[in-house]
């Protein structure tokens, strides 16, 4: 077998195969042996069939069966001898197989692309020192008595105010004719501003005292996601039958004790600070380690596989689709497409894939490895933050290995990451504003490093 490799770049190769036609009449003969064993041909016994029969009954089947048999073994034989680190899928039009003459044809195939070491100790970071504030508490709190916070009626005689909620009945009418897509509600309560209905509501509510009826004219755009209101002017008849405000608990030591495993408001604040102090500390990491690889990208340029950035761009939109069927919807409800996003995220892909393929080289060339300890450790974490039994998470990588040999490459990444900040030159400094921070985030880059 002869091959020829040409670089058609520093990440693509074309392999130019020519087998001859001696390897090619054996394989075929192999074939038609194994075939006269088990043919069934009517005037023929079995194992009697002569080839030339053979040939005219199961040449297309032979041929169809002897040329990709041919193409794998030599495709894989010279992966092997030139230790190509082959990403992606060979790309070839497979030419007919010809019994009298050699078997030529060419695959196109993308390598994983040589990086030199990567020179990380030193790099300039910036360290935010961020503090938890006691505003940041009491927001918290806050956040627990609104959902702790009841509704009750104004007795009063007042008119509706922008923080009210309401008691409505209502009826939508089209061309005076009370219309079946908007059938009469009674006794929904809208909190003014926010629900459902339209702003319109809203706005002719405010400043109105109960009990009064009303008309309120609604116009739906000709691209209203609702197919039987889009293009139609409804007028809505609605009652104002109350109003009702949210009257918040107080931030006692009574409000916390519902939350199950807290006794007094002090505990509950200083679980609010651990828990805030935690966020920080990740916060602080991913502001480093987009530091780190700002720095690193611009340093360290080399031509990507596009197989690498289709991978990553097809996770990118894997996510997003599952984000849209989670809220019961999909990426064409939203006017997207998988085309569209291709296009929108191929720069944060390609980054994405730089960056995974400059870890793995700081990974070989540190022979980081992960320990028991380390992994058994981050399967604690992963059981804590999902509520789930440690056992639970070790039997499920168990049961996977492809899934557990991804998780353990992403641990190491991560140690990867731990380790260029900590040869860092770190500055502490204090917390900046979004218009002073010099470090343009991207989040769903990071968030596939980090996650």
């Amino acid at each position: 077998m002869q091959v020829k490799i040409e670089d058609k770049s520093s990440v693509k190769k074309v392999l130019s195969f020519e087998i001859p036609k001696e390897t090619v009449a054996k394989e075929l003969n192999k074939a038609y042996n194994e075939l006269k064993k088990k043919a069934d041909v009517k005037g023929f016994r079995k194992g009697k069939i002569p080839r030339k029969v053979l040939e005219n009954r199961f040449a297309k089947d032979v041929h169809a069966d002897v040329g990709p048999r041919l193409i794998q073994n030599s495709f894989v034989e010279t992966i092997q001898e030139h230790k190509l680190s082959i990403v992606g899928g060979p790309q070839m039009d497979p030419p007919e197989l010809n019994p009298d003459e050699a078997y030529v044809f060419e695959i196109t195939v993308e390598i994983k692309p040589e990086l030199d070491d990567i020179e990380f100790e030193g790099i300039a970071l910036e360290k935010t020192k961020y503090e938890v504030s006691d505003a940041e508490i009491e927001s918290q709190i806050y956040m627990i008595q609104k959902t702790m916070a009841k509704k009750e009626t104004v007795t009063e005689q007042r008119p509706v105010k922008e923080t009210d909620f309401v008691l409505i009945d209502y009826e939508g009418f089209l061309n005076g004719e009370a219309f079946s897509g908007t059938p009469k509600i009674e006794n929904y309560v809208m909190g003014i501003g926010q629900g459902a209905l339209p702003k319109e509501f809203s706005e002719k509510l405010v400043g109105v005292i109960p009990v009064q009826d009303l008309e309120i004219e609604v116009v739906y755009a000709d691209d209203f996601q609702d197919e039987v209101l889009k293009g139609q002017t409804i007028l809505y008849k609605v009652t104002l039958k109350e109003i009702q405000e949210e009257v918040l608990p107080e931030a006692n030591d009574e409000l916390v004790k519902d939350l199950g495993k807290f006794e007094t408001l002090d505990e509950v604040k200083a679980s609010i600070r651990e828990n805030l102090e935690k966020g920080y500390i990740q916060r602080v990491k991913h502001e480093m380690s987009e530091q780190v690889f700002v720095h690193l990208l611009e340093k360290y340029e080399f031509e990507m596989p596009d197989a690498m950035v289709e991978g990553e761009l097809n996770g990118i939109i894997a996510e997003a689709e599952q984000a849209y069927a989670q809220n019961n919807t999909s990426l064409e409800d939203a006017g997207l497409s998988r085309e569209v996003l291709k296009t929108q995220y191929r720069d944060v892909a390609e980054k994405q894939a730089r960056r995974h393929l400059i870890l793995d080289k700081v990974i070989t060339q540190e022979s980081l490895e992960l320990s028991e300890e380390e992994l058994d450790k981050s399967f604690e974490e992963m059981a804590l933050g999902m509520n789930a039994p440690v056992d639970a998470i070790k039997n499920y990588f168990k049961m996977d290995p492809k899934q557990l040999e991804y998780y353990t490459h992403t641990q190491l990444e991560k140690k990867a990451i731990d380790l260029i900040i900590e040869k860092g030159s770190v500055l502490e400094v204090e917390p900046k504003t979004v218009e002073e921070n010099p470090v343009k985030k991207d989040e769903n880059a990071s968030e596939q490093i980090e996650s």
